[in-house]
C-alpha cells in the first residue's frame, strides 16, 4: 500500500482510574518531511512518558515530520480528596530562600504561584503506569486512524502517478515505430547535401559517416529505458515497502532518459515528445515527493 506523508488524527480517552474523573486528548499531524522527524507536545504530567511515545511512533512511520501533542485534563468532582505534596513544597521554600539571597528585591512566591506550580495539587493521584499504558493504548489507535488517512492520500497519489505513467506509455508506443522512417528521412537529406556539396569525396565514406551519425541518433535504447523504469515504478507502487525515495530516483532516470530523446531528436515529432514526457515526469515527482 502506499502511503502520503500527510495526515491527521485526534482522539480523547477517558482515564481508566477508579475516580475517572481524568481524560487524555490526542492530536498527530504528519506532512512532509525527507526524513523521519518527531516533535511533542505533551502536558506536564506526561513529559516521562515521551521515550515510550517516540518508539511506537518510530515503529509505524518511516518519514514525515510528525507532530504528537497529548494533554490530560483533570476534572475536580465533588467529594473528592484534594492534597498538597509536602515535600515538593518543602523544596519550593528552600529554592526561594536560596534565590532570594541573590535577587533579595524579588518578591516572594504567592500562594496562588503555589498552587499553580505542577504537581503541587495531588487530585486522587494517577498511578504512574496506569497511565502510561492509557497513553500508549490512545497513541496506538492514533497512529491507526493516522495511517488510515495517509493511506486515503497515497491510494489517491498513486493514481495520479499511473494515469501519468499510462500517459507515457502512450508516447513512447507512438513515437516507437515513426524512428525508422524519421530517421531514414533525415539521412536521405543529410545524404543529398553532402553529394551536393562534396562532389569529390569517396562515396564509401559517406556511407560510413551516414551509418555513425545514425547510430548517434538513435534513441531505441532510450525508449526502452524509459520501458523499464515504468515498469519499476509499478513495481514498487504495488509493493508495501516505503517507496517515496526510490520513486524519486526513478523520476531523476525518467527524466534523464526523456533529455537524451530531446538531445538525438531529428524531428519536431521526437522533440514534442521530449517535451511532453518531461512534463509527465515533472508532474509525477511534484506527487511523489508527498509519498512515504
Amino acid at each position: 500500500m502506499t502511503f502520503s506523508m500527510t495526515g491527521f488524527a485526534a482522539l480523547e480517552q477517558s482515564i481508566n482510574q477508579p475516580s475517572d474523573n481524568a481524560t487524555l486528548i490526542l492530536e498527530l499531524r504528519a506532512v512532509n518531511s525527507r526524513y523521519l522527524d518527531l516533535h511533542f507536545k505533551l502536558d506536564e504530567n506526561l513529559r516521562s512518558f515521551e521515550p515510550s511515545i517516540r518508539e511506537l511512533i518510530s515503529a509505524k512511520l518511516s518519514r514525515g515530520k510528525i507532530e504528537c501533542k497529548v494533554n490530560l485534563i483533570q476534572r475536580t468532582q465533588a467529594g473528592q480528596a484534594t492534597q498538597l505534596d509536602d515535600a515538593l513544597m518543602q523544596q519550593l521554600a528552600a529554592m526561594q530562600v536560596k534565590a532570594q539571597q541573590y535577587f533579595p528585591q524579588s518578591r516572594p512566591l504567592s500562594v496562588a504561584d503555589i498552587l499553580r506550580w505542577p504537581g503541587v495539587v495531588q487530585n486522587d493521584a494517577l498511578s504512574h503506569d496506569s497511565l502510561l499504558e492509557d497513553v500508549k493504548k490512545l497513541v496506538q489507535k492514533g497512529l491507526q486512524d493516522l495511517n488510515a488517512s495517509r493511506a486515503r492520500e497515497g491510494e489517491k497519489l498513486k493514481a495520479l502517478v499511473l494515469e501519468r505513467l499510462s500517459q507515457i506509455e502512450s508516447l513512447v508506443v507512438k513515437v516507437k515505430p515513426l524512428l525508422p522512417a524519421l530517421t531514414k528521412e533525415y539521412q536521405a537529406k543529410l545524404e543529398n547535401k553532402l553529394q551536393e556539396n562534396l562532389k569529390n569525396i569517396d562515396p564509401e565514406r559517406v556511407a560510413q559517416e551516414l551509418v555513425m551519425f545514425a547510430q548517434r541518433i538513435d534513441v531505441d535504447e532510450e525508449l526502452t529505458r524509459l520501458t523499464a523504469h515504468i515498469s519499476e515504478v509499478k513495481r514498487i507502487l504495488s509493493s508495501d515497502a516505503p517507496a517515496g525515495k526510490r520513486l524519486d530516483f526513478l523520476m531523476q532516470e525518467l527524466n534523464r532518459e526523456a533529455n537524451t530523446l530531446g538531445s538525438k531528436s531529428v524531428s519536431v515529432q521526437t522533440t514534442q515528445v521530449s517535451m511532453e514526457l518531461k512534463v509527465l515526469i515533472e508532474q509525477m515527482r511534484e506527487q511523489i515527493q508527498n509519498i512515504e
